[in-house]
């Protein structure tokens, strides 16, 4: 117990530091509990947030910020439009295109594996045909889910179509009413609060660096990737290359995951070629790029994380919330170690007493 004590004076001697994590406990706790119902409301949030960076950046050179805000909303509408309108339909078209193709893939890979008998002695032709069958039987099962995934989805498009109104009217007003609505929220909130304050402008600036960086990282990765699969004539090109991008969101894993099928659209398209040799090394030098030169580049202000805590923070934050958990994965992460570099120990409680 003497310990235990000694562990709490050393990190909870301080008020303020009571104060922080009383106000950390309840937004997880509400998070956590009412994450699927505040959905649009988060979601509004991260938008409003990335667009804010905009509108300060244009307000620092002299524009008003209530003709400013209102630009950068219509940009955004504009944006949103041109995805509903322009690349979802391309996507949908693509997407049931290689749905109907999937059965000649599964034919031609199932002619593949049973000449493999003929070049590996090793193999036999009973392993083969269990492999096949295995195989048939989870392509069956997954058909079977997405059968009744389709017969269940008239609330998920009645859902997404709420989502379509009540995000952009929730964005026009974070970014109209911002001085008003974080005004009204810091009036809950205990006035001692500088540590509070001081960890929280350490976080607004790892996080809005971290989500600016990664939005233009999955537009610059997605768009290079679109251009050279359409250039060497890949089928599904916007439909590999949004698959691509997307993939950036997930560290390590995403890039390992979304490699399977670009090379097996490649195979199916090409077979072992030069033209399938050629892509692979061309999506390669892509990935290499990007963890090599863009991603230093975009992030070089937030706060590395090592990659044992990124697949941890994925494996955590998607467990407890699922997609939206490992999308907002490396957020989360930053988050937790911006408040744990942040954390008053004794010789950083001196320095605010001093400062005070």
């Amino acid at each position: 117990m003497g310990i235990l004590r000694q562990w709490f004076e050393r990190y909870f001697s301080d008020p303020q530091a009571i104060v922080l994590a009383v106000i950390l406990l309840f937004g997880f706790g509400i998070v956590l509990t009412l994450g699927s119902m505040l959905a649009p409301v988060l979601a509004s949030i991260v938008i409003a947030y990335l667009l804010e960076g905009i509108v300060i950046s244009l307000e620092h050179h002299g524009a008003r910020r209530n003709r400013v805000f209102i630009l950068v909303f219509l940009v955004f509408m504009a944006f949103l439009l041109f995805l509903l309108f322009a690349v979802v339909p391309l996507l949908w078209g693509q997407a049931a295109e290689l749905a109907q193709e999937l059965p000649n893939y599964v034919r031609k890979g199932q002619e593949a594996l049973l000449r493999l008998p003929e070049h590996y002695a090793f193999i036999s032709e009973e392993q083969i045909r269990e492999l096949i069958g295995a195989l048939s039987r989870e392509v069956t099962l997954q058909g079977h889910r997405l059968l009744s995934l389709s017969l269940s989805s008239i609330p998920g498009v009645i859902t997404l179509l709420v989502y379509l109104i009540l995000v952009p009217l929730l964005v026009f007003f974070f970014l109209k009413d911002k001085v008003r609505l974080v005004a009204w929220f810091t009036g809950f909130l205990p006035r001692e609060r500088k540590l509070t304050t001081q960890v929280w402008h350490e976080v607004d600036q790892q996080l809005g660096n971290y989500v600016r960086g990664k939005f233009w990282e999955i537009l610059i990765v997605g768009g290079t990737t679109y251009v050279v699969f359409a250039l060497m004539g890949l089928k599904y090109a916007i439909l590999m290359a949004v698959l691509v991008g997307l993939s950036v969101v997930v560290p390590y894993i995403g890039a390992a995951v979304v490699t399977v099928p670009v090379a097996v659209v490649a195979y199916f398209q090409w077979g072992w070629g030069a033209d399938f040799a050629w892509l692979m090394i061309a999506y390669g030098i892509i990935q290499a790029l990007d963890g090599n030169v863009l991603v230093p580049l975009l992030f070089s202000e937030v706060v590395n994380l090592h990659p044992v805590a990124i697949i941890v923070a994925i494996l955590v934050f998607g467990g407890l919330w699922g997609f939206w958990g490992v999308f907002f994965a490396i957020p989360l992460a930053t988050l937790v170690s911006a408040i744990i570099s942040a954390w008053p120990r004794p010789d950083k409680l001196d320095e605010l007493r001093s400062q005070e």
